[in-house]
């Protein structure tokens, strides 16, 4: 992202320094964002210089960092913050606003560490490279001027209710005195939307200078209610707080998501999930997952901007948010909570946060290997696995996390009785058909992680998070055939929970390097997956049960909110036929059989509604 511009300003240049190696070591350097460069140092401080940015009506300036990673501590022009000394800062999802009195010339000093504890989350992997998780300002960098008092922010819980909707809001306002005024809550539909606006008022009484935090419902009358994509229109809203001059704005949406067991309920709608993890905090690919027909995004083991989740509300996409902890160890259950609470607050106004999860990965599953072959798969499906973790931490943290949502305190591998799974046939034990009797043998509701690394580009044979004695045990060849590969454990996977109704999250939406589990390379080029993934996820689609020789019966799957009626054509070896098919909305339809020859060597299926064709190929090659 560029330096953030508010009012006409503008940092000048920023010049960062690893703390060990002295200032002689310094360079300038981009900010925000992670300096190629200064990968692999442990702590990094960056400085900047600015003039007094307050124009003649304004009495103070208002600094504002977003994605702080991981630990910071920050000075301004010495230690004059807001008359407290140094800002320390922990939790880098959280945006750190320091009101303060600048002088005529002001020195900016933030001193960034890597993580101290457990909580560093995919970044503190080795599924990133090192330049991916630079200590550092990753996300936004601004100053404003304002005059006192002013509001200064508005966290926004939305909630459905009997009677409507009710916004649940905390405006913080700053002052440099007492006061006791009013704040005005004006509340707008956002685009073409014909639903009504409505204003409210709430008293603010703060005995002296500095922050004050008030409380109050607001309550909505015949709300327009967000929906995912497939589902109905996106609506929106913008609240906007006011205090005499001082005026302060976000947008919100009113969306009820709940689940029970492995069905998810929008807007007390059945909800089928078809979702891809993202290793990256990249706003573009908000569209890439539009473009292969996923509507949940899983923020696997990190949490993404604020302007991540605006697209996502825009587009319909859902986001299952995790806390930034993966891997096997404890981790302070206290810190953990307080960081659940302090991201349920910053990311609760958006309309597209579905469900939460607390601990990823707490076990190595299967760390004994397993690998392709015969016995492998017969242990995968026999073989009592268990593990000794204790998910007691998980579910405490879980306890802290809002209501109104759901939360999935554990996801992991087999053994681990997880709330959502990660199981990966094909790839780290036995053959992709196996998801069945492995889900059989350990159930769950919903499949959180699935897939195959794949090369990104020839030649590969090292790169972050990719696993290349997995890689080379089921390929043989170059790009070609790991990428194809790759899609089959995909194509394979996603068909059976799709047909059997789970929830289906595959692993990953983009590369973090020059190889892995991604449908897109680390520089957002698809690979062979990315089509089979985009064909499986088709809102309607056709599947065979059993795609061999032989006959097999066809299943419809329905992942949207109405009836469809439709005829499904198919052609193998030279024999065809059709089937009339009606589907309920977020149903499924079984019928046939169909025959399929010996000697075919494809199967093509077309379900063709009255304005689209949506095919669907199997190579029985």
């Amino acid at each position: 992202m560029p330096a953030a511009v508010r009012g006409n300003y503008m940092f000048e240049e920023w010049r960062a320094t690893p703390v060990e190696a002295g200032e002689s070591a310094g360079q300038t350097v981009p900010v925000p964002g992670r300096p190629s460069s200064l990968a692999g140092h442990d702590a990094i401080t960056y400085k900047s210089s600015f003039s007094d940015p307050r124009d003649a009506a304004d009495d103070v300036a208002v600094l504002e960092l977003r994605g702080v990673y991981a630990h910071a501590e920050i000075e301004l022009t010495g230690d004059r913050l807001d008359g407290d000394g140094v800002v320390e800062h922990d939790a880098y999802f959280d945006p750190v606003r320091i009101p303060f009195e600048p002088y005529d010339e002001n020195e900016l000093v933030v001193t960034c560490e890597k993580p101290r504890d457990r909580f560093g989350g995919l970044h503190d992997t080795d599924t990133v490279p090192e330049e991916s998780a630079v200590p550092g300002i990753w996300w936004d960098v601004a100053l404003e001027s304002r005059p006192l008092p002013f509001v200064d922010s508005i966290e926004v819980h939305p909630e459905i209710t009997a009677d409507g909707a009710t916004l649940n809001v905390r405006t913080t306002v700053v002052t440099d005195g007492p006061l006791e005024d009013r704040i005005t809550y004006s509340l707008k539909p956002e685009g073409d939307h014909t639903s009504r606006g409505m204003m409210d008022r709430a008293t603010v009484e703060a005995p002296g200078p500095g922050k004050t935090t008030v409380e109050h419902s607001i309550e909505v009358r015949d709300p327009a209610l967000w929906w995912p994509r497939n589902y109905g229109d996106q609506n929106r809203y913008t609240l906007r707080a006011k205090l005499g001059d001082s005026e302060h704005s976000v947008t919100t949406g009113i969306c009820d998501i709940s689940r029970d067991g492995s069905e998810f309920r929008v807007n007390g709608e059945a909800f089928s999930i078809r979702g891809l993890n993202a290793f990256s905090d990249d706003v573009a690919d908000v569209s890439r997952l539009v473009d292969v027909n996923a509507n949940l995004v899983r923020a696997h083991a990190h949490v993404l901007p604020q302007e991540f989740y605006a697209a996502c509300d825009e587009a319909g996409i859902l986001v299952w948010q995790d806390l930034p902890l993966t891997g096997p160890d404890e981790f302070d259950t206290e810190r953990a909570t307080v960081l659940a609470r302090r991201l349920a607050g910053v990311r609760g106004r958006h309309p597209s946060l579905a469900c939460y999860g607390v601990h990823d990965d707490p076990v190595a599953a299967f760390a004994d290997g397993l690998g392709s072959g015969v016995l492998d798969t017969l242990r995968l499906r026999w073989r009592a696995w268990r593990s000794s973790y204790d998910r007691s931490a998980a579910e405490t943290v879980a306890q802290a996390l809002p209501e109104r949502r759901p939360v999935f305190p554990v996801v992991g591998g087999p053994g681990t009785e997880p709330d959502a799974a990660a199981y990966y046939p094909g790839w780290a034990y036995g053959q992709a058909r196996d998801i069945d009797s492995l889900l059989d043998r350990y159930p769950a509701d919903v499949v959180a992680e699935f897939g195959a690394a794949s090369l990104g580009r020839d030649g590969v044979t090292e790169a972050a998070g990719f696993d290349t004695a997995k890689h080379d045990r089921h390929v043989d060849g170059g790009l070609e055939a790991s990428q194809r590969y790759q899609s089959s454990v995909i194509g394979t996977v996603a068909e059976r929970l799709r047909t059997d109704g789970h929830g289906a999250i595959a692993s990953a939406l983009r590369d973090t390097d020059n190889a892995g589990m991604g449908i897109y390379t680390v520089e957002g080029e698809p690979k062979v997956a990315k089509k089979t993934l985009e064909r499986t996820f088709a809102p309607v689609q056709a599947f065979l049960t059993d795609p061999s020789p032989g006959e097999t019966p066809v299943v419809v799957v329905n992942d949207t909110s109405v009836s469809r009626s439709a005829t499904v054509e198919w052609e193998a070896g030279g024999e065809s036929g059709q089937l009339d098919v009606t589907v309920t909305g977020n149903g499924r339809w079984e019928g046939g059989p169909i025959a399929i020859p010996d000697s075919a060597t494809a199967v093509t299926l077309r379900t063709v509604f009255q304005t689209q064709t949506v095919e669907n190929r199997y190579d029985l090659s």
